[in-house]
Protein backbone atom coordinates (compact mmCIF):
# COMPACT_ATOMS: atom_id res chain seq x y z
CA UNK A 1 0.00 0.00 0.00
CA UNK A 2 1.11 3.61 -0.84
CA UNK A 3 0.19 5.24 2.10
CA UNK A 4 3.50 5.68 3.37
CA UNK A 5 4.03 7.95 0.16
CA UNK A 6 4.57 11.73 0.02
CA UNK A 7 1.53 14.57 0.26
CA UNK A 8 2.08 14.93 -3.09
CA UNK A 9 1.90 10.75 -4.31
CA UNK A 10 -1.78 8.91 -4.52
CA UNK A 11 -2.28 6.14 -1.86
CA UNK A 12 -2.44 2.94 -3.85
CA UNK A 13 -3.36 -0.78 -3.49
CA UNK A 14 -2.30 -3.47 -5.86
CA UNK A 15 -2.50 -7.01 -5.63
CA UNK A 16 -3.70 -9.36 -3.45
CA UNK A 17 -5.68 -7.00 -1.58
CA UNK A 18 -6.82 -4.71 -4.88
CA UNK A 19 -8.31 -8.38 -5.61
CA UNK A 20 -10.13 -8.39 -2.30
CA UNK A 21 -12.41 -5.27 -3.76
CA UNK A 22 -13.00 -6.59 -6.71
CA UNK A 23 -13.15 -10.95 -6.76
CA UNK A 24 -16.66 -11.75 -6.35
CA UNK A 25 -15.42 -14.90 -4.42
CA UNK A 26 -14.08 -12.23 -1.67
CA UNK A 27 -17.91 -11.37 -0.87
CA UNK A 28 -18.59 -14.76 0.07
CA UNK A 29 -15.90 -14.73 2.91
CA UNK A 30 -17.60 -12.25 4.36
CA UNK A 31 -15.39 -12.00 7.41
CA UNK A 32 -12.29 -11.56 5.62
CA UNK A 33 -13.68 -8.88 3.30
CA UNK A 34 -14.80 -6.87 6.32
CA UNK A 35 -10.98 -7.70 7.71
CA UNK A 36 -9.71 -6.31 4.43
CA UNK A 37 -12.25 -3.49 4.20
CA UNK A 38 -11.03 -2.46 8.20
CA UNK A 39 -7.57 -2.25 7.27
CA UNK A 40 -7.83 -0.11 3.82
CA UNK A 41 -10.66 2.15 5.93
CA UNK A 42 -7.97 2.86 8.74
CA UNK A 43 -4.76 2.83 6.59
CA UNK A 44 -5.62 5.03 3.48
CA UNK A 45 -9.84 5.29 3.55
CA UNK A 46 -9.40 6.93 -0.14
CA UNK A 47 -7.27 4.60 -2.05
CA UNK A 48 -6.80 4.04 -5.76
CA UNK A 49 -7.08 0.41 -6.78
CA UNK A 50 -4.43 -0.83 -9.38
CA UNK A 51 -4.87 -3.82 -12.00
CA UNK A 52 -1.78 -6.06 -11.50
CA UNK A 53 -1.65 -5.97 -15.67
CA UNK A 54 -2.24 -2.83 -17.20
CA UNK A 55 -5.54 -2.35 -19.16
CA UNK A 56 -7.61 -5.51 -17.14
CA UNK A 57 -9.42 -2.44 -15.84
CA UNK A 58 -8.98 0.94 -15.35
CA UNK A 59 -7.77 1.98 -12.25
CA UNK A 60 -10.36 3.53 -9.55
CA UNK A 61 -10.68 5.66 -5.91
CA UNK A 62 -12.04 3.05 -3.22
CA UNK A 63 -14.44 4.98 -0.89
CA UNK A 64 -14.36 3.47 2.30
CA UNK A 65 -15.82 5.72 4.95
CA UNK A 66 -19.38 5.94 6.05
CA UNK A 67 -19.08 10.35 6.02
CA UNK A 68 -17.03 9.90 2.59
CA UNK A 69 -19.42 7.34 0.41
CA UNK A 70 -22.50 9.29 1.99
CA UNK A 71 -21.09 12.89 0.87
CA UNK A 72 -20.48 11.23 -2.65
CA UNK A 73 -24.13 9.92 -2.61
CA UNK A 74 -25.83 12.76 -2.17
CA UNK A 75 -23.49 14.96 -4.35
CA UNK A 76 -25.01 14.13 -7.80
CA UNK A 77 -23.77 16.96 -9.85
CA UNK A 78 -20.23 16.42 -8.80
CA UNK A 79 -20.24 12.34 -9.06
CA UNK A 80 -21.84 11.05 -11.89
CA UNK A 81 -23.58 7.96 -12.85
CA UNK A 82 -21.85 8.57 -16.31
CA UNK A 83 -19.88 8.33 -19.07
CA UNK A 84 -18.38 5.08 -16.96
CA UNK A 85 -20.23 2.13 -15.71
CA UNK A 86 -22.27 2.44 -12.41
CA UNK A 87 -21.07 -1.07 -11.73
CA UNK A 88 -17.26 -2.46 -11.34
CA UNK A 89 -16.62 -3.68 -14.55
CA UNK A 90 -13.34 -5.66 -16.34
CA UNK A 91 -12.35 -3.86 -19.87
CA UNK A 92 -13.44 -7.16 -21.49
CA UNK A 93 -16.75 -6.82 -19.90
CA UNK A 94 -17.08 -3.69 -20.85
CA UNK A 95 -16.26 -3.23 -24.37
CA UNK A 96 -18.40 -6.31 -25.01
CA UNK A 97 -21.53 -4.32 -23.36
CA UNK A 98 -20.58 -1.41 -25.51
CA UNK A 99 -20.25 -3.48 -28.91
CA UNK A 100 -23.86 -5.26 -27.77
CA UNK A 101 -25.62 -1.45 -27.01
CA UNK A 102 -23.84 0.63 -29.85
CA UNK A 103 -21.95 2.55 -27.97
CA UNK A 104 -23.18 2.22 -24.04
CA UNK A 105 -20.97 0.61 -21.45
CA UNK A 106 -24.59 -0.15 -19.71
CA UNK A 107 -25.83 -2.86 -20.60
CA UNK A 108 -29.38 -1.87 -19.48
CA UNK A 109 -30.21 1.56 -19.20
CA UNK A 110 -32.21 2.40 -16.11
CA UNK A 111 -32.26 4.83 -13.21
CA UNK A 112 -29.54 3.72 -11.61
CA UNK A 113 -27.61 5.01 -14.82
CA UNK A 114 -29.22 7.85 -15.71
CA UNK A 115 -27.80 11.55 -14.52
CA UNK A 116 -29.21 14.73 -13.51
CA UNK A 117 -32.92 16.21 -14.94
CA UNK A 118 -33.47 13.00 -17.01
CA UNK A 119 -32.99 10.92 -13.88
CA UNK A 120 -35.51 13.01 -12.15
CA UNK A 121 -38.04 12.76 -15.17
CA UNK A 122 -37.86 8.59 -15.42
CA UNK A 123 -38.37 8.64 -11.22
CA UNK A 124 -41.21 10.60 -10.99
CA UNK A 125 -43.13 8.24 -13.43
CA UNK A 126 -43.34 5.37 -10.58
CA UNK A 127 -42.38 7.22 -7.10
CA UNK A 128 -45.67 8.02 -5.82
CA UNK A 129 -46.87 4.35 -7.07
CA UNK A 130 -43.96 3.45 -4.19
CA UNK A 131 -45.07 5.51 -1.30
CA UNK A 132 -46.01 4.51 1.87
CA UNK A 133 -49.64 5.80 1.28
CA UNK A 134 -50.27 3.74 -1.76
CA UNK A 135 -48.28 0.70 -0.68
CA UNK A 136 -51.32 0.35 2.28
CA UNK A 137 -53.65 -0.83 -1.24
CA UNK A 138 -51.57 -3.47 -1.35
CA UNK A 139 -50.63 -4.30 2.23
CA UNK A 140 -53.53 -7.06 2.15
CA UNK A 141 -52.13 -8.80 -0.80
CA UNK A 142 -48.96 -8.79 0.38
CA UNK A 143 -50.25 -10.38 3.82
CA UNK A 144 -51.66 -12.92 1.88
CA UNK A 145 -48.29 -14.13 -0.20
CA UNK A 146 -46.52 -14.00 3.40
CA UNK A 147 -49.24 -16.45 4.66
CA UNK A 148 -48.54 -18.82 1.75
CA UNK A 149 -44.57 -18.90 1.56
CA UNK A 150 -44.26 -19.42 5.08
CA UNK A 151 -46.70 -22.01 5.20
CA UNK A 152 -44.79 -23.94 2.12
CA UNK A 153 -42.01 -23.61 4.47
CA UNK A 154 -43.82 -25.35 7.21
CA UNK A 155 -44.88 -27.79 5.35
CA UNK A 156 -41.49 -28.62 3.59
CA UNK A 157 -40.76 -30.71 6.95
CA UNK A 158 -39.40 -30.34 10.55
CA UNK A 159 -36.37 -31.82 9.31
CA UNK A 160 -33.43 -29.70 7.59
CA UNK A 161 -35.07 -27.13 5.45
CA UNK A 162 -33.51 -23.89 3.56
CA UNK A 163 -34.81 -20.40 3.72
CA UNK A 164 -33.27 -19.00 0.84
CA UNK A 165 -34.90 -20.70 -1.94
CA UNK A 166 -38.19 -21.37 0.13
CA UNK A 167 -38.83 -18.26 1.45
CA UNK A 168 -36.32 -15.13 0.73
CA UNK A 169 -36.03 -15.62 -2.66
CA UNK A 170 -39.70 -16.76 -4.19
CA UNK A 171 -41.46 -14.16 -1.63
CA UNK A 172 -40.05 -10.93 -2.87
CA UNK A 173 -40.47 -11.96 -6.53
CA UNK A 174 -43.71 -12.90 -5.63
CA UNK A 175 -44.49 -9.12 -4.54
CA UNK A 176 -42.90 -7.37 -7.13
CA UNK A 177 -44.40 -9.31 -9.86
CA UNK A 178 -47.79 -8.86 -8.63
CA UNK A 179 -47.18 -5.03 -8.77
CA UNK A 180 -46.00 -5.08 -11.91
CA UNK A 181 -49.14 -7.01 -13.39
CA UNK A 182 -46.25 -10.30 -14.23
CA UNK A 183 -48.51 -13.22 -14.03
CA UNK A 184 -47.62 -15.83 -11.14
CA UNK A 185 -47.26 -18.76 -14.29
CA UNK A 186 -44.17 -16.35 -15.62
CA UNK A 187 -42.40 -15.90 -11.93
CA UNK A 188 -40.39 -18.61 -12.15
CA UNK A 189 -38.55 -17.04 -15.55
CA UNK A 190 -38.27 -13.58 -13.83
CA UNK A 191 -36.51 -15.90 -10.98
CA UNK A 192 -33.85 -17.38 -13.51
CA UNK A 193 -33.28 -13.61 -15.51
CA UNK A 194 -32.65 -12.34 -12.55
CA UNK A 195 -30.33 -14.92 -11.13
CA UNK A 196 -28.45 -14.93 -14.33
CA UNK A 197 -28.22 -10.62 -14.17
CA UNK A 198 -26.92 -10.87 -10.76
CA UNK A 199 -25.46 -14.08 -10.40
CA UNK A 200 -22.45 -13.00 -11.03
CA UNK A 201 -19.32 -15.82 -11.22
CA UNK A 202 -21.31 -18.26 -8.63
CA UNK A 203 -22.44 -21.09 -10.79
CA UNK A 204 -25.20 -22.13 -7.78
CA UNK A 205 -27.12 -18.76 -9.03
CA UNK A 206 -26.02 -17.86 -12.39
CA UNK A 207 -27.56 -20.94 -14.15
CA UNK A 208 -24.39 -21.63 -16.06
CA UNK A 209 -23.22 -24.60 -13.82
CA UNK A 210 -19.42 -23.45 -14.52
CA UNK A 211 -17.31 -22.55 -11.30
CA UNK A 212 -14.64 -20.43 -13.59
CA UNK A 213 -16.71 -18.28 -16.05
CA UNK A 214 -14.63 -15.88 -18.38
CA UNK A 215 -15.66 -12.50 -17.95
CA UNK A 216 -16.87 -13.10 -21.74
CA UNK A 217 -18.57 -15.81 -20.88
CA UNK A 218 -20.16 -14.15 -17.82
CA UNK A 219 -21.17 -10.60 -19.84
CA UNK A 220 -22.40 -13.17 -22.72
CA UNK A 221 -24.88 -14.92 -20.28
CA UNK A 222 -26.24 -10.99 -18.71
CA UNK A 223 -26.91 -9.97 -22.03
CA UNK A 224 -28.65 -13.08 -23.27
CA UNK A 225 -30.95 -12.50 -20.03
CA UNK A 226 -31.43 -8.87 -20.92
CA UNK A 227 -32.65 -9.70 -24.31
CA UNK A 228 -34.81 -11.99 -22.78
CA UNK A 229 -36.24 -9.79 -20.19
CA UNK A 230 -36.62 -7.11 -23.39
CA UNK A 231 -38.19 -10.08 -25.57
CA UNK A 232 -40.89 -10.54 -22.16
CA UNK A 233 -41.61 -7.45 -21.72
CA UNK A 234 -42.22 -6.04 -25.20
CA UNK A 235 -45.44 -8.32 -25.00
CA UNK A 236 -46.18 -7.31 -21.61
CA UNK A 237 -46.21 -3.08 -22.60
CA UNK A 238 -48.51 -4.20 -26.10
CA UNK A 239 -50.76 -6.01 -23.69
CA UNK A 240 -50.84 -2.69 -21.17
CA UNK A 241 -51.43 -0.41 -24.02
CA UNK A 242 -54.23 -1.88 -25.31
CA UNK A 243 -55.57 -2.69 -21.90
CA UNK A 244 -54.07 -0.51 -19.19
CA UNK A 245 -55.23 -1.38 -15.57
CA UNK A 246 -53.36 0.17 -12.18
CA UNK A 247 -50.74 -1.73 -11.93
CA UNK A 248 -46.56 -0.32 -12.29
CA UNK A 249 -46.21 -2.12 -15.98
CA UNK A 250 -49.41 0.07 -17.05
CA UNK A 251 -47.73 3.12 -15.43
CA UNK A 252 -44.35 2.31 -17.54
CA UNK A 253 -45.68 1.57 -20.76
CA UNK A 254 -48.34 4.28 -21.25
CA UNK A 255 -45.83 6.75 -19.43
CA UNK A 256 -44.90 10.10 -21.71
CA UNK A 257 -41.31 11.98 -20.90
CA UNK A 258 -41.42 15.51 -22.50
CA UNK A 259 -44.59 14.74 -24.22
CA UNK A 260 -43.23 11.49 -26.13
CA UNK A 261 -43.77 7.79 -25.50
CA UNK A 262 -40.68 5.63 -23.79
CA UNK A 263 -37.89 4.77 -26.23
CA UNK A 264 -37.71 1.05 -26.32
CA UNK A 265 -33.89 0.50 -24.41
CA UNK A 266 -35.40 3.25 -22.15
CA UNK A 267 -39.11 1.70 -21.21
CA UNK A 268 -36.96 -2.14 -21.16
CA UNK A 269 -34.56 -0.96 -18.80
CA UNK A 270 -37.33 0.63 -16.30
CA UNK A 271 -38.76 -2.89 -16.29
CA UNK A 272 -35.80 -4.73 -15.79
CA UNK A 273 -34.66 -2.64 -12.69
CA UNK A 274 -38.16 -3.14 -11.18
CA UNK A 275 -38.50 -6.89 -11.91
CA UNK A 276 -34.41 -7.59 -10.97
CA UNK A 277 -33.24 -4.97 -8.13
CA UNK A 278 -37.22 -5.21 -6.51
CA UNK A 279 -36.76 -8.37 -5.35
CA UNK A 280 -32.68 -9.40 -5.19
CA UNK A 281 -32.43 -6.78 -2.39
CA UNK A 282 -34.86 -7.48 -0.34
CA UNK A 283 -34.41 -11.48 -0.27
CA UNK A 284 -31.04 -10.85 0.60
CA UNK A 285 -32.04 -8.42 3.70
CA UNK A 286 -34.59 -11.45 4.49
CA UNK A 287 -32.57 -14.06 4.44
CA UNK A 288 -29.89 -12.44 6.57
CA UNK A 289 -32.33 -11.18 9.25
CA UNK A 290 -33.48 -14.82 9.41
CA UNK A 291 -29.65 -16.15 9.97
CA UNK A 292 -29.19 -13.13 12.85
CA UNK A 293 -32.43 -14.49 14.60
CA UNK A 294 -31.52 -18.38 14.47
CA UNK A 295 -28.13 -17.20 15.70
CA UNK A 296 -29.41 -15.58 18.70
CA UNK A 297 -32.69 -17.57 20.12
CA UNK A 298 -33.00 -15.27 23.10
CA UNK A 299 -33.55 -12.59 20.49
CA UNK A 300 -36.11 -14.60 18.52
CA UNK A 301 -37.83 -14.75 21.41
CA UNK A 302 -38.18 -11.22 22.46
CA UNK A 303 -39.22 -10.18 19.44
CA UNK A 304 -41.94 -12.76 19.42
CA UNK A 305 -43.30 -11.44 22.69
CA UNK A 306 -42.64 -7.93 21.81
CA UNK A 307 -43.26 -7.34 17.93
CA UNK A 308 -42.75 -3.09 18.67
CA UNK A 309 -38.84 -4.73 18.34
CA UNK A 310 -39.41 -5.80 14.57
CA UNK A 311 -38.56 -2.47 13.27
CA UNK A 312 -35.64 -3.07 14.69
CA UNK A 313 -34.97 -6.33 13.14
CA UNK A 314 -35.33 -5.07 9.83
CA UNK A 315 -33.66 -1.90 9.83
CA UNK A 316 -30.18 -3.81 11.12
CA UNK A 317 -30.70 -6.75 8.52
CA UNK A 318 -30.76 -4.22 5.89
CA UNK A 319 -27.36 -2.63 7.32
CA UNK A 320 -26.05 -5.96 8.18
CA UNK A 321 -26.18 -7.60 5.19
CA UNK A 322 -26.17 -4.44 2.82
CA UNK A 323 -27.00 -6.21 -0.02
CA UNK A 324 -26.20 -3.35 -2.85
CA UNK A 325 -22.57 -3.81 -2.41
CA UNK A 326 -21.14 -1.27 -4.65
CA UNK A 327 -22.11 1.68 -6.84
CA UNK A 328 -19.51 3.48 -8.87
CA UNK A 329 -19.52 7.32 -10.15
CA UNK A 330 -17.45 9.58 -12.23
CA UNK A 331 -16.02 12.87 -10.93
CA UNK A 332 -17.48 15.85 -13.04
CA UNK A 333 -14.56 18.03 -11.79
CA UNK A 334 -11.75 18.40 -9.72
CA UNK A 335 -12.50 17.55 -6.04
CA UNK A 336 -11.28 16.69 -2.68
CA UNK A 337 -12.09 13.67 -1.07
CA UNK A 338 -10.68 12.22 2.05
CA UNK A 339 -7.49 13.99 1.74
CA UNK A 340 -7.18 13.01 -1.91
CA UNK A 341 -7.46 14.85 -4.86
CA UNK A 342 -9.61 13.42 -7.13
CA UNK A 343 -9.37 14.31 -10.96
CA UNK A 344 -12.41 15.10 -13.51
CA UNK A 345 -12.76 12.15 -15.11
CA UNK A 346 -11.45 10.15 -11.83
CA UNK A 347 -13.38 6.69 -11.73
CA UNK A 348 -15.11 6.12 -7.58
CA UNK A 349 -16.70 3.08 -6.05
CA UNK A 350 -18.58 3.71 -2.80
CA UNK A 351 -18.42 0.91 -1.55
CA UNK A 352 -21.49 0.16 1.15
CA UNK A 353 -20.37 -3.22 2.99
CA UNK A 354 -17.35 -1.18 4.06
CA UNK A 355 -19.22 2.29 4.53
CA UNK A 356 -21.69 0.25 6.80
CA UNK A 357 -19.38 -1.36 8.71
CA UNK A 358 -17.30 1.44 10.08
CA UNK A 359 -16.67 1.81 13.67
CA UNK A 360 -16.33 5.76 13.64
CA UNK A 361 -20.57 5.60 12.25
CA UNK A 362 -21.11 2.43 13.85
CA UNK A 363 -20.46 0.83 17.41
CA UNK A 364 -19.85 -2.82 17.21
CA UNK A 365 -20.75 -2.86 13.39
CA UNK A 366 -20.68 -6.20 12.87
CA UNK A 367 -22.82 -7.33 15.66
CA UNK A 368 -26.06 -7.93 14.46
CA UNK A 369 -28.28 -5.06 17.37
CA UNK A 370 -32.29 -4.76 16.43
CA UNK A 371 -31.79 -1.90 18.97
CA UNK A 372 -29.13 -0.01 17.29
CA UNK A 373 -30.06 3.92 17.16
CA UNK A 374 -30.03 5.76 15.30
CA UNK A 375 -28.96 3.23 12.38
CA UNK A 376 -28.83 5.98 9.78
CA UNK A 377 -27.06 2.87 7.43
CA UNK A 378 -26.24 3.40 3.76
CA UNK A 379 -27.60 0.36 2.29
CA UNK A 380 -30.62 1.75 0.16
CA UNK A 381 -28.35 4.73 -1.15
CA UNK A 382 -28.66 8.63 -0.09
CA UNK A 383 -29.80 11.34 -2.24
CA UNK A 384 -31.70 11.61 -5.80
CA UNK A 385 -30.54 8.13 -6.13
CA UNK A 386 -32.14 6.57 -3.29
CA UNK A 387 -33.56 3.55 -3.58
CA UNK A 388 -37.02 3.58 -5.24
CA UNK A 389 -38.61 0.65 -3.48
CA UNK A 390 -37.34 1.21 -0.12
CA UNK A 391 -40.81 1.70 2.08
CA UNK A 392 -41.75 -1.13 -0.18
CA UNK A 393 -38.67 -3.34 0.92
CA UNK A 394 -39.66 -2.58 4.83
CA UNK A 395 -42.82 -3.35 4.24
CA UNK A 396 -42.06 -6.64 3.12
CA UNK A 397 -40.35 -7.76 5.37
CA UNK A 398 -42.17 -6.41 7.90
CA UNK A 399 -45.11 -8.51 6.78
CA UNK A 400 -43.05 -11.60 6.62
CA UNK A 401 -41.84 -11.82 10.06
CA UNK A 402 -44.93 -10.71 11.81
CA UNK A 403 -46.40 -14.22 9.91
CA UNK A 404 -43.37 -16.07 10.81
CA UNK A 405 -43.50 -15.06 14.33
CA UNK A 406 -47.09 -16.02 14.55
CA UNK A 407 -46.28 -19.35 13.13
CA UNK A 408 -42.52 -20.37 13.81
CA UNK A 409 -42.16 -21.10 17.70
CA UNK A 410 -38.18 -21.79 17.86
CA UNK A 411 -35.58 -21.75 14.75
CA UNK A 412 -32.01 -22.58 14.42
CA UNK A 413 -29.06 -23.12 12.14
CA UNK A 414 -28.50 -26.51 11.07
CA UNK A 415 -25.85 -26.33 8.80
CA UNK A 416 -23.26 -23.77 7.27
CA UNK A 417 -25.24 -20.71 5.24
CA UNK A 418 -23.53 -19.83 2.39
CA UNK A 419 -23.19 -16.55 0.59
CA UNK A 420 -22.88 -15.80 -3.54
CA UNK A 421 -19.87 -14.44 -5.11
CA UNK A 422 -21.09 -11.54 -6.28
CA UNK A 423 -19.59 -7.55 -5.90
CA UNK A 424 -22.61 -6.13 -7.02
CA UNK A 425 -26.00 -7.70 -5.51
CA UNK A 426 -25.11 -10.22 -2.31
CA UNK A 427 -26.33 -12.06 0.81
CA UNK A 428 -26.91 -15.35 1.23
CA UNK A 429 -27.83 -18.10 -1.15
CA UNK A 430 -28.68 -20.95 1.22
CA UNK A 431 -29.18 -21.12 4.75
CA UNK A 432 -30.24 -24.74 6.34
CA UNK A 433 -32.48 -24.25 9.38
CA UNK A 434 -34.34 -26.40 11.70
CA UNK A 435 -37.85 -25.04 12.34
CA UNK A 436 -40.63 -25.76 14.96
CA UNK A 437 -44.36 -24.97 13.54
CA UNK A 438 -46.54 -23.14 16.53
CA UNK A 439 -49.53 -25.43 17.49
CA UNK A 440 -52.35 -24.78 15.47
Amino acid sequence: MGSEASATQEPTIQGKLARTVIDPASYADWDNLLDAFDHIRAATPVVKVLPDQEGVFDPFWLITRYDDVMRVSKDNQTFLNNPRTVVFSLNEGIEFAKQMTGGSPHMVASLVTFDGPVHMKYRKLTQEWFMPKNLRSVEDEIRSLADATVQRLIDAGTDIVDFVPLVSAPYPLHVVMQIMGVPEEDEPRMLMLTQQMFGGQDEDLNQSGMKDMTVEQITQLVAGAVKDFEAYFAKITAEKRANPTGDVASTIANALIDGEPLNDRDMMGYYIILAAAGHDTTSASTAGAMLALAQDPEQFARVKADRSLLAGIVEEAIRWTSPVQHFMRTAAEDVEIGGQQIKKGDWLMINYVAANHDPAQFDDPRTFDAARSPNRHLAFGAGGHQCLGLHLARLEMRILFETLLDKLDSIELAGEPARSKSTFVGGLKTLPLRIKASAA
